[in-house]
């Protein structure tokens, strides 16, 4: 009898709630993804919507700027006090003359630059090296500041045998010598975050980018360890030491700064942009304040995808001292930041003066001394 009651009463919410008598808690049962609580924390905010100086983003994509409005980009661009941008994706031959001529047409030869891209997947077609190296003399000629060289080098680029096309393959090291004989830097994005390559569980910091993003998941055979690619890349900087190269994205160690300021002693033709790592330096003020401070001739400033309102959250991070505050995109840090207060020079230097010094042709009377 005593066990017949004590099953009632642990049933009874069970049937009270089923007949719809009492609501249901339903703040037991939030996901987590959902769970994005806004800070009570009370603190002096400074949001910036401008940039205290004319900037140059060197990281940026628009792959249709053949037809684009220009003027629509250029309004943005000055809303942000953007000085220069610089589209990446310019592709190479007629496309990269088809997008050099609405600048023209636009009139902002001055504002808008362009970087070239090559095809690498034909690498061991007999006429590959001699069209390729002739197609880089044309782009710099009609224009080009620069070639990009996009993660699919190393990662999912093969050649007709089927193989990776490694990021330090020999095959490669003629244009890379062609690039520093025309004086156009190389930006380069090798692998992605290594997290992408750690196991997914609850030791991953990305485990919800990777969650909501599963192809972005990786391992040791897709297509190689992050190690590999990484040490493939830093092997091309060595044998290259007269072509200058921007390893994107601060080559994945702006969570390991000491790291990378040991191999930007060891490479000075390796310099680094900020693009889609401000989270990285936001959660570490202090380290990155020093670091800044000693490499300030060796970083860039550059965002990536192009989000106006998300140039925000850099000009905070670099700009004030703000405590605390949020990054745009929760599944890439769901930390808070904070900002680094850099001092003019420095920020002059990460906003144009750096770029001024490495891409050709840019000019230099939109910027102040």
């Amino acid at each position: 009898m005593k066990a017949y009651w004590i099953s009632l009463v642990l049933l009874l919410p069970i049937t009270v709630l089923a007949q719809g008598r009492l609501p249901v808690d339903t703040s037991l049962h939030m996901d987590f993804e959902k769970y994005d609580p806004p800070s009570t924390l009370v603190v002096p905010e400074h949001p910036l919507k401008r940039a205290r100086f004319p900037f140059i983003d060197v990281h940026s994509h628009h792959w249709r700027m053949a037809e684009q409005d220009l003027d629509k980009l250029v309004r943005e661009m000055d809303s942000l006090n953007m000085g220069v941008i610089v589209n990446l994706s310019g592709r190479g031959g007629p496309a990269l003359k088809a997008m050099v001529e609405n600048i023209k047409k636009y009139g902002y030869e001055n504002r808008i630059v362009l970087f070239t891209n090559i095809e690498l997947r034909s690498i061991d077609d007999p006429a590959w090296l001699e069209s390729t190296l002739q197609q880089l003399e044309y782009d710099v000629s009609i224009g080009a500041r620069g070639l990009k060289i996009y993660k699919s080098q190393g990662m999912s680029n093969t050649d007709s045998s089927g193989n990776r096309i490694q990021v330090n393959d020999p095959r490669l090291d003629p244009v890379w010598a062609k690039c520093g004989e025309l004086g156009i830097p190389v930006l380069i994005h090798a692998a992605d975050p290594k997290s992408f390559w750690d196991p997914m569980d609850e030791h991953n910091e990305r485990w919800l980018e990777l969650k909501l993003h599963p192809g972005r998941k990786r391992d040791a055979g897709n297509p190689a360890p992050w190690e590999t690619i990484i040490a493939e890349q830093h092997d091309m900087f060595r044998k290259h030491p007269k072509t200058t190269f921007i390893n994107a994205h601060f080559g994945w160690y702006a969570n390991d700064l000491e790291k990378l300021g040991q191999l930007l002693d060891e490479m000075p033709n390796m310099y680094v942009e900020c693009g889609a790592i401000i989270a990285e330096l936001g959660r570490q003020p202090r380290q990155a304040l020093k670091f800044f401070t000693r490499y300030q001739d060796r970083v860039l400033f550059g965002k990536d995808a192009y989000h106006p309102e998300e140039y925000h959250t850099y000009f905070r991070v670099f700009e004030t001292l703000d405590e605390y505050f949020p990054y745009y995109k929760r599944y890439h840090a769901f930390w808070r930041m904070y900002g680094l207060g850099l001092p003019d020079e420095i920020l002059k230097k990460l906003y144009y003066k750096n770029a001024l010094k490495i891409i050709p042709g840019l000019d230099g009377s939109l910027f102040p001394g």
